[in-house]
């Protein structure tokens, strides 16, 4: 299951928004809101209430004001299993008053489970904020008072309170095979073909596969093998570029195809787990499969798969690519054993001792680089923010590639360690969970931190959809121009002078955003 608990906002999600309300007269339920709940309540998922409710502090009601409001919220919309409330106003610096997450974490303790485990919906970008803060997911609900930003921002976006309960209950089916396997599943074949993180994502995926196949072997691109070691679940690794998929293909070489064919027909595959991005087509390789000879083939495809496909599942836009993946094993058959908790994982034996050179834990990761020149963070920016991370107590551990010593050189300048070149992906997976936080853009090292439960900075540029693409289930912060012109472009180089997403970040935004994360300079988290 994705989810144990619902968390909603109250004031403009529950009940209409009447500013620092104490009279439980002036209660008003959201249109739709008594049966959406009430399918909540059905599916065996807890609720609760969680509130900013500053009017407290500033003495506009009182305590027994405000029950009564929530006794008539109850009396119109049913009982709720927690209720949690910030009496604090911005200026006490509470760690309850969203958007920081201490509703969430307190919410979840209530209920006996785990942010993570949990969904919060609310109307405006603090609910939605304090949900990645701890973990959770975000549903964000607009109504007149929701600023556009706070839309661009949302990963998560609903038409109203019965449309996002409708989406967390599909989403929450959607992970649960209908049927098993029509036939024992000896080989399964499963397939990511892309870069490292896009492997690393389809993990969660790849465990489920495996808790209902006797072997798996995985079919992966150069780009992608490092991270292929990592993941637990896998026996045997095929790796092949295929130039459907690669982003800087050569051209078709039949020959090279006719190999692989022959390859894949020698797995001996009962069935095969084709796991795509929302924007790559899986039939090319169906084909290729079916040429070897393998006769259940699954894979998710919009476009008309013939006979290519036995399983042709589809998945509507925004999922996170975790859950994607997810929902097409489940199509085949297969879901997480009891007890594995639909995160990102690595194998413990694949990850290395941290080098004893740098010290104890407790750093913060700065990465600034990105396979994709549109999603790396400006040098100067990085280098700004290593030196306010620096003046505000972190040791900063500066991470890159073989190829981007001279940046990293650059940016570690301003105070920090760096390490550039020093670590392949399984080092750099070691450095990262020793790590208090990650800062980091929408590249591998951010998928290397949600697997090893590590906070995340996450300098999003939004040329990919952030809820589909954004740290899974790990405590989050997005910073950066959710709105900037390369929106929804997919560019790899970035399409608009300047880097706008990502050069307007201010350095004492990271700052406070480690401090929302419970990261603070020369403490531990």
């Amino acid at each position: 299951m994705l989810y144990d608990a619902v968390l909603l906002d109250r004031d403009g999600t529950l009940i209409e928004d009447v500013p620092y309300n104490g009279d439980p007269e002036k209660v008003r339920p959201v249109p739709g809101a008594r049966a959406a709940l009430d399918r909540l309540r059905a599916a065996g998922l807890r609720l609760a209430v969680v509130t900013n409710q500053s009017g407290l502090a500033r003495g506009y009601f009182t305590g027994e004001q405000m029950r009564a409001v929530h006794a008539r919220v109850e009396e119109l919309l049913g009982r709720f299993d927690a209720w949690l409330v910030c009496p604090h106003d911005d200026a006490d610096g509470c760690d309850c008053r969203k958007p920081a997450p201490g509703l969430v974490y307190a919410a979840a303790r209530e209920l006996g489970t785990t942010a993570s485990r949990c969904v919060l919906v609310g109307d405006i970008g603090r609910d939605v904020g304090a949900a990645l803060a701890a973990g959770a997911a975000g549903v964000l609900v607009p109504t007149p008072v929701t600023r556009p930003e706070e839309v661009a921002a949302a990963g998560w976006v609903a038409t109203d309170l019965p449309a996002a309960v409708a989406e967390i209950l599909r989403r929450q089916q959607a992970v649960q095979p209908a049927t098993p396997p029509t036939a024992p599943v000896r080989t399964a074949l499963v397939v990511r073909s892309d870069s490292a993180g896009d492997v690393l994502v389809t993990g969660p995926a790849i465990r489920a596969v495996a808790a209902g196949a006797e072997r798996v072997v995985l079919l992966c691109g150069p780009r992608g093998r490092a991270a292929a070691n990592l993941l637990p679940g896998v026996d045997e690794i095929i790796e092949h570029p295929l130039p459907w998929i690669d982003p800087t293909p050569g051209p078709v070489d039949p020959e090279a195809m006719r190999s692989l064919t022959a390859r894949l027909g020698a797995v001996g595959a009962d069935q095969a787990v084709v796991f795509t991005s929302f924007h790559q087509s899986a039939l090319p390789l169906a084909l290729l499969l079916r040429m070897a000879g393998i006769d259940r083939i699954a894979a998710i495809s919009d476009d008309y798969p013939g006979s290519l496909l036995d399983i042709r599942h589809r998945v509507p836009v925004g999922v996170p690519e975790p859950e994607r993946a997810l929902s097409l094993a489940a199509a085949a058959g297969h879901r997480l054993p009891d007890g594995d908790e639909p995160v990102l994982r690595l194998r413990r034996d694949a990850v290395p001792q941290r080098p004893a050179d740098l010290g104890d834990p407790g750093y913060v990761v700065l990465h600034p680089g990105s396979a994709a020149s549109s999603r790396a963070c400006p040098p100067e920016v990085a280098t700004r923010i290593v030196g306010a991370l620096t003046d505000a107590g972190h040791r900063v551990l500066v991470t890159g590639g073989p190829d981007e010593r001279a940046i990293t050189a650059r940016v570690a300048a301003a105070g920090g360690t760096d390490l550039g070149g020093r670590t392949d992906l399984a080092g750099l997976a070691a450095i990262v969970a020793d790590a208090r936080a990650v800062v980091v853009g929408n590249t591998g090292p951010a998928h290397l931190a949600a697997a090893a439960g590590v906070p995340v900075v996450s300098l999003f540029a939004p040329t990919v959809p952030f809820g589909q693409w954004g740290p899974y289930r790990v405590p989050t912060i997005r910073l950066g121009d959710a709105a900037a012109p390369c929106r929804d472009t997919r560019a790899a180089s970035c399409p608009v002078p300047g880097h706008p997403c990502l050069a307007g970040v201010d350095p004492d935004e990271v700052v406070d955003a480690l401090r929302t994360l419970a990261v603070s300079g020369g403490g531990s988290r």
